[in-house]
């Protein structure tokens, strides 16, 4: 048996796993207490683990991954928006951190203040192509040397400027870590190495600020960031092993409370040859998070989002207003009346809806002198062949299916490539964090228990 922990930012989540037998024997949660002491609350879970499974059980093996206190806080900086910070956020997302803010061009005294008051846990510090522009992540360099706070630096930008560029942050006492450049061409985007490193680098710095390492005495190792758990299940589940093929191209679709995340894993490239792409490729696993679409947290602005036309159901003797803000205050709410119920349906549809959008590539028609061109920019997910849907909305919604509908292109606006025709599935267990952490040792095991669990909708 093995024990999967998920220190979350508002619970701990436990998934007691029979490898032999590919089974989820058992699952529980209790409140995160990592304002005091990781393990009351890890303990709290496992007695209600305990109690589904007998006081006596042991475990092979415990994993954990965390994204407890908010999470791993990125800030990216690199040279221009739509290029190297750009790679820079795309690599920071893939790691598993929640970007709370992006720099470009040359670090002013103002951003140098903006990014000391966003408090972040490591700083991603791109900028050029490889032999290309040096001048400003040297000055960058500069200006990070004079942060106050003692945050981690990865230096993943031009090979030519990385030994100065170190020489500068250590001068002044940082911790830098140096690795391969995010974008060493305008047309290839390089994520893998920044990835890895952030990850060390959470391992042995974050966890230990966090005060998850508590812990260590009873978990074998906290692996890696909550959310890059998620990305390396659904990229086991799409790519298989060498001894099982797995199911090919798909999109996960996670609402939450505070955020809705989605995480697609296909090439994403023209399927026209007419098609030009605009850009560098993205990657092939990728993860957006958007902050402003979360269903409790954000209700009232995801409230707004909604058209008229969508509210008609709803009775006009509700007091919907009273209900929204009352969501956004005491975020553990759940709704108890077909009402409310009904409003969390069509929030939750809508943070998918623009969510998605916001993952997907677009398709620009331009017409010229020698006639129409088409230009993609960003990943083409038309073809997807699976949604996957998770996160507590979802799961517990009476009408998952409804929800996930959001991610389609039918009734969306033109332009946007989403998928037109996936199946749906549904992670009504919540493993796919689970199945991830786990297929670092067992893929084999993780991906068989993802297909006989994962609900057809």
């Amino acid at each position: 048996m093995i024990l999967l922990i998920d220190f979350g930012s508002t619970y701990t989540k436990l998934t007691a796993v029979d490898i032999k037998k590919l089974e989820v024997k058992a699952a529980a949660r209790a409140v995160t207490t990592v304002d005091t002491d990781v393990m009351i609350g890890l303990r709290n879970a496992l007695d209600i683990l305990k109690g589904q499974l007998g006081k006596n059980i042991r475990f092979r093996e415990k994993l954990a991954a965390s994204s407890a206190a908010g999470g791993l806080r990125m800030v990216a900086v690199g040279l221009v928006p739509e290029l190297t910070a750009r790679a820079a956020e795309l690599a920071a997302l893939k790691a598993g951190a929640k970007v709370v803010g992006v720099y470009s061009y040359k670090l002013t005294e103002d951003d140098l203040e903006g990014i000391q008051n966003l408090l972040p846990d490591i700083i991603l510090l791109a900028g050029g192509t490889d032999g290309g522009n040096t001048e400003i992540i040297i000055h960058n360099a500069g200006m990070l040397s004079r942060l106050k706070s003692d945050v981690p630096i990865v230096m993943a930008g031009n090979c030519v400027a990385a030994k100065r560029v170190e020489n500068t942050l250590a001068r002044f006492g940082k911790r830098v870590y140096v690795t391969e450049n995010v974008l060493p061409n305008l047309k290839q985007l390089n994520v893998e190495p920044a990835r890895e490193v952030i990850k060390e680098v959470f391992i042995e710095k974050i966890i230990h600020a966090k005060g998850i390492d508590k812990a260590k005495e009873f978990v074998d190792g906290i692996l890696m960031p909550t959310p890059a758990a998620v990305l390396e299940g659904a990229k086991l589940l799409a790519d298989g092993t060498h001894e099982e093929e797995g199911i090919g191209e798909l999109l996960v679709v996670d609402v939450g409370g505070a955020t809705t995340d989605v995480h697609s894993v296909n090439c994403g490239i023209p399927s026209n040859p007419r098609i030009i792409l605009k850009g560098f490729q993205e990657p092939y696993a990728k993860r957006t998070v958007e902050g402003d679409l979360g269903v409790r947290y954000n209700a009232p602005n995801l409230f707004k989002m909604l058209k008229p036309k969508e509210l008609n159901e709803i009775s006009p003797s509700f007091d919907v207003h009273k209900w929204v803000k009352q969501l956004s205050e005491e975020v553990g709410l759940l709704p108890d009346t077909e009402e409310k119920v009904l409003l969390d349906q069509l929030m939750a549809k809508k943070a998918v809806e623009i969510a998605v959008e916001r993952h997907a590539g677009t398709l620009k028609t331009v017409y010229t002198p020698e006639g129409i061109r088409y230009f993609q920019k960003g990943k083409d997910l038309t073809e997807i062949k699976y949604i996957i849907g998770t996160g507590g909305v979802i799961i517990h919604s009476k009408n998952p299916r409804e929800i996930l509908e959001g991610s389609l292109l039918k009734g969306s606006k033109q332009g946007y490539l989403k998928p037109v025709t996936p199946q749906f599935l549904l992670d009504e267990k919540y493993i796919l964090s689970a199945m991830g952490l786990m297929s670092k040792k067992y893929p084999l095991q993780a991906l068989k228990i993802m297909k006989k669990y994962l609900k057809k909708i």
